[in-house]
């Protein structure tokens, strides 16, 4: 990350852990009539009459999860808000409340994580999210984060991983591959960078794809729209470790196999040039790339007509019996095996 020598630099021990706290979240706006009271007492106190709640967390680790050389601080904030609010989308709830933890070390000033904290804000205004709580603490290996939402949602509306049954349409929500894509665009002019610091990369040609990673956006909207066609999902869950991963995840929690067919698979024009760029397959990019935070959800033969010319919508494949396999059917049509290659913690 270069800086300027010239930016102001506030020790965060000039002002403590509470004063800290204190400063960071004095913009934050209570917006949910749940939140009973957020930050400023030893817990948060939330509302939420008979509605069942929903509550995810997600740890987005510096040099694991994101590069500070080419991830703005602002992009982060906002992405790691991002994140956890498609898991609550997922489960078909709305998304009320979030806690966000750091740990952080020495070599950040109190100006890095205020912007860190207005990309926080910002993505809590659009979605409408109460901040109500999160905790600070020094760390000796970089940036961390930590980011717990909430949601609520009607007992009979609620949506799990477990409700496909064979003959379900699959169905996604807009586009995959530009994530991973996008990431390699950045990975690639951070090399060129270390060669040659004086070269600016142009990255006109690559806009929505480092977009997709540096900034991606929850699919709140495809909730209200499934809920405008009222259309109920059978099952869902969000695109974060690649699509194969999440197809085999539905399958599996619901016993269940699956055809899906290769020339459905939505790709974004930006993606296949860059794949063709990389010399790279656009399709495996798309079943395996991950980060693209889109809803994969299944749906009864029924509801077909009322989804059918949606442009945010493709339908993707069928759910099968169990016995039958989970496949990806070729443009050749010859069928492969699916597999989960996406994202993995944990790699050697």
């Amino acid at each position: 990350m270069i800086e300027d020598k010239n930016e102001q630099r506030t020790s965060l021990s000039d002002l403590g852990e509470f004063g800290l706290i204190d400063h960071l979240t004095k913009n934050f706006k209570i917006t949910q009539k749940s939140t009973i009271k957020g930050i400023g007492d030893d817990a948060a106190v939330l509302d939420f009459d008979n509605k069942k709640i929903v509550v995810t967390t997600d740890l987005l680790v510096e040099g694991v999860h994101f590069d500070l050389s080419y991830m703005p601080l602002k992009h982060l904030g906002y992405k790691a808000i991002i994140v956890n609010l498609s898991d609550v989308y997922a489960m078909n709830a709305k998304a009320t409340q979030v806690t966000i933890s750091i740990a952080v070390s020495n070599r950040f000033p109190l100006e890095a994580l205020e912007e860190l904290y207005a990309g926080i804000e910002t993505a809590a205004s659009i979605y409408k999210v109460d901040v109500v709580g999160g905790d600070t603490t020094s760390s000796n290996t970089g940036l961390l984060i930590s980011v717990t939402a909430i949601g609520e949602v009607e007992d009979d509306n609620v949506v799990y991983r477990s409700g496909a049954k064979p003959n379900d349409l699959l169905v996604v929500s807009g586009d995959l591959g530009g994530a991973y894509m996008g990431l390699q665009v950045l990975e690639r002019e951070k090399e060129v960078f270390k060669v040659n610091p004086n070269n600016q990369p142009d990255l006109d040609a690559y806009t929505y794809i480092i977009e997709r990673q540096l900034k991606p956006e929850a699919r709140k909207d495809i909730l209200e729209l499934l809920k405008e066609l009222d259309v109920k999902p059978t099952s869902m869950i969000d695109v974060s470790d690649g699509l194969s991963s999440e197809i085999l995840h539905l399958c599996k929690n619901s016993n269940v196999g699956c055809d899906v067919y290769e020339n459905k698979i939505p790709l974004d024009p930006q993606v296949i040039s860059t794949c063709e760029e990389f010399n790279v397959d656009s399709t495996t990019i798309a079943i395996n790339g991950g980060e693209d935070y889109e809803l994969l959800f299944t749906i009864q033969q029924e509801d077909f007509p009322k989804i059918k010319a949606n442009p945010s919508l493709s339908i993707i494949g069928h759910m099968k019996e169990a016995s039958a396999g989970t496949h990806l059917v070729t443009r050749a049509e010859s069928r492969i095996e699916l597999k989960a290659q996406g994202w993995k913690n944990f790699n050697d």
